[in-house]
């Protein structure tokens, strides 16, 4: 009998990130921040382990899906707007970290440090907030 739980990192997202994924974006994605720098220093270990991962997304999907807590906060809309808008901080206004969003939008990201932390732990900030622990 297969244990149901409720999805918090779909396929979908984790393709499009996919596509810059010879920069690790899918990695950090799915909770997975040490192989994602790696990606990040070699281009997706030299566009080859970019490729195979083409294959892996769904078991990586799956494995996020029972290692995140799922709640109000919503892991999708929060790696999409770290990813693409990270630099104003609009993750951090999502996540209700008003504070720390003014930060990044007068910093550009406190100088790009803060958005290399957030890579690193978005999953188990937004983990923390739909446990109710902040």
């Amino acid at each position: 009998m297969e244990e149901q739980y409720e999805e918090t990192h779909t396929p979908v997202i984790g393709y499009i990130l996919w596509i810059f994924g010879f920069l690790g974006a899918h990695r950090f994605y799915y909770g997975r921040p040490l192989t994602g720098t790696l990606y990040f220093c070699t281009l997706g270990l030299f566009f080859i382990g970019w490729i195979i991962d083409l294959f892996l997304i769904p078991g990586m999907s799956e494995d996020a899906n029972i290692k995140f807590q799922p709640g109000p906060i919503d892991y999708n809309i929060a790696w999409i707007l770290l990813t693409f808008l990270g630099l104003f901080g609009i993750h951090r206004f999502y996540q209700g970290k008003w504070i720390s969003g003014i930060l990044y939008l007068l910093t550009g990201g406190l100088f790009t440090v803060g958005i290399i932390y957030d890579f690193w732990t978005l999953n188990e900030q937004i983990s923390l907030i739909n446990r109710g622990i902040e």
